[in-house]
């Protein structure tokens, strides 16, 4: 039987109609902290786009109950998590580090694990946790227990394995289904000290954790050992040692952001910090390999593949702090995998993942010597050709800001008392200008990459620090005096070097900073050329400052993510407004208000075929940052 020809426009409008469906019915994940377990955050969901993303309203609310302000003797809380979801079950952490498991369409609540981590404990981050791991046993049945796991590193030092329906610890891992990270590394002098604040990675049947050590105490601080061990019974695997032994006897350089996992190629891509202590290299003569570097690692051994330091001997707190994102990049008519690896101090290095080759080409450039007793700075530091800087890295008098003439005027004569000569300008006792400081650039918040348009997008800060070491003969009196309330500054001993150090914002009578905003911007990189394709002010201080002009641009923690609907959704900044961009233009298209602060990384999912796609964010502030605190776990979906 033929068809009529109004018979076959009939048939093929049906077929156009139902294809449209399939593509709406499209179901997606988010199982991994970075959305997959080489940080793309991308979602290939677009169910929310531009036409229709301003209809977003609130679908549900979750309140975890834990939140500190630290006025009881806890530390201060930070909700920086994300959600996974996988299996129909979200699964998140709360800044108390219990583990909840949620039903991802309703918000109603499945399970919850408290570790019962000390709340008294003075943690160096505060009480916060970042996520947790999921991992699938091949050798057993998914409905069997602990057939699927979940695994989370708890702020007191313990790698925990928890059955994923229902939340039970596995008895088979470690002692109890736990593994206390810190009874084997050495140089632990106190509670606090040594802290696990991310997601651990998983790699087959291995579960990989670096650490989080205190800053700027000592020369000899504890060990930055990254270790894999059996995801079944918790046996160590292997461990790799990111220093030296040129350097000992330093320690940390360690990894406490979020590592990534190339599967198929059986590595591991690790974001390494500084050694100790970041401000003074009195005891640490030389490059320092392999701190404030990306390395990538043999999954199943542990052994170096390759390393690239992004910054030499630091002496600024530049960690490696954003996780690694592995993409794949159309060059020269063939698929390239590469890492994308963004830095506080503001560059964005391009690498070839097999390799760590440069794609855009690195140069070594002179930087400024050290005037300080003791210290060797390096002679020069690498610059990536392309793309550019993505923040400001040099302040001069003549930037001086402020928001009236008294605050500029005693900001221009700052900077002119201090030395300020770029970006790798060394601390002084002179004091220096630090920009764009520690808490600048790319910091753990990460990068999204869309792989469609091979766009890179980041949040980036913007804040000029103060500097100071301090010699060793002043340091008491200098501490005691902060501790009056005098310097208002981040003090530090660094044992072991003739100096101890201060850092503060650089900030006019006011208290507002001395360089010009914007503060906080959301970038977009064009990966294939190599070149800024937008930069936005992220977030304005309207309700921040009583009797000042709205600025945009603030200070941010907590990253973005990029959807097949062309849009990217951040929060991050300190207005409490989880927000969605135009990917193609930098556009802000859409805002909701937040109950609290969203220093964390959204995510996106829809969990099955005629389902909504859900965006969800934690909103329950940051203590340190200092947005306002709550306890929310929110969700937004179209009506």
């Amino acid at each position: 039987m033929r068809a009529t020809g109004l018979t076959a426009l009939v048939m093929l409008t049906l077929a156009a109609l139902f294809s449209a469906r399939a593509g709406d019915d499209a179901i997606a994940d988010w199982p991994a902290y970075g959305g997959d377990p080489g940080g793309g955050r991308y979602s290939p969901l677009a169910q929310i786009d531009r036409s229709n993303v301003a209809r977003l309203t609130v679908a549900w609310e979750y309140h975890t109950g834990d939140v500190s302000d630290g006025s009881d003797g806890r530390p201060k809380s930070a909700f920086e998590t994300t959600a996974v979801v996988a299996h129909g079950t979200m699964y998140f952490t709360t800044p108390f580090n219990r583990v909840i498991a949620l039903d991802p369409e309703s918000g109603k609540e499945k399970w919850t694990f408290d570790p019962k981590i000390d709340l008294t404990t003075p943690y160096s981050e505060g009480l916060i946790n970042r996520g947790v791991a999921l991992w699938s046993d091949r050798e057993k049945a998914e409905t069997e227990t602990c057939g699927r796991r979940v695994f989370i590193a708890t702020i007191d030092a313990r790698l925990i394995a928890l059955d994923a329906a229902t939340g039970q610890p596995c008895e088979g891992f470690g002692a109890g289904g736990q593994i206390d990270l810190a009874s084997s590394i050495p140089n632990i002098t106190r509670r606090g000290e040594y802290e696990e604040t991310s997601a651990p990675a998983v790699i087959d049947d291995l579960v990989i954790v670096g650490s989080s050590i205190a800053d700027n105490d000592r020369v000899k601080s504890p060990s930055g050992a990254v270790r894999a061990f059996d995801a079944r019974t918790g046996a160590l695997r292997w461990t790799w040692h990111p220093l030296g032994d040129d350097v000992a006897p330093t320690g940390a350089g360690n990894v406490w952001s979020t590592i990534s996992v190339d599967a198929e190629r059986g590595l591991v891509f690790l974001p390494t910090g500084s050694a100790s202590p970041d401000y003074q290299g009195f005891a640490r003569r030389g490059d320092n390999k392999w701190a404030n570097s990306l390395v990538a690692l043999k999954a199943a051994t542990g052994e170096l593949v390759w390393g690239f330091q992004l910054v030499h001997h630091d002496l600024w707190d530049y960690d490696v702090a954003s996780q690694p994102t592995l993409a794949t990049l159309g060059r020269d008519g063939s698929e390239v995998p590469i890492v994308i690896q963004g830095s506080k101090h503001g560059h964005l290095f391009v690498l070839e993942r097999e390799t760590g080759k440069p794609v855009f080409g690195v140069e070594e450039r002179p930087v400024p010597k050290s005037d300080a007793e003791g210290e060797e700075a390096a002679p020069t530091q690498p610059f990536p050709v392309r793309p550019p800087a993505l923040v400001p890295q040099r302040l001069d008098a003549a930037d001086a800001w402020g928001p009236t003439p008294e605050d500029k005027e005693a900001c221009r004569a700052k900077i002119e008392r201090l030395r300020s000569e770029g970006v790798f300008t060394p601390p002084s006792v002179q004091g220096t200008v630090a920009i764009p400081g520690n808490v600048g650039g790319m910091n753990w918040s990460s990068g999204a990459f869309d792989p469609e348009r091979e766009v890179f997008v980041t949040n980036v800060n913007n804040l000029a620090m103060e500097v100071y070491l301090i010699p060793r003969k002043e340091y008491g009196a200098r501490e005691r005096e902060n501790q009056l309330g005098n310097l208002r500054a981040e003090i530090s001993p660094q044992h072991g070097t003739p100096h101890g150090m201060s850092r503060k914002v650089l900030s006019s009578p006011s208290r507002l900073p001395c360089n010009p905003p914007p503060w906080g911007s959301l970038v977009a990189v064009d990966v294939a050329s190599g070149s800024i394709r937008w930069n936005v002010p992220l977030g304005t201080t309207e309700g921040l400052l009583p009797n000042a002009p709205v600025i945009r641009g603030t200070p941010n923690l907590g990253g973005p993510i990029v959807t097949a609907g062309g849009l990217v959704f951040v929060a991050a900044a300190m207005d409490s407004y989880l927000r969605a961009f135009d990917l193609d233009t930098g556009a802000e298209v859409w805002k909701a208000p937040l109950p609290a602060g969203g220093q964390a990384a959204p995510m996106t999912y829809r969990v099955r075929p005629g389902g909504k796609q859900f965006v969800v964010i934690a909103a329950g502030g940051h203590g340190k940052l200092g947005t306002k605190l709550g306890d929310s776990l929110i969700a937004f979906a179209l009506p």
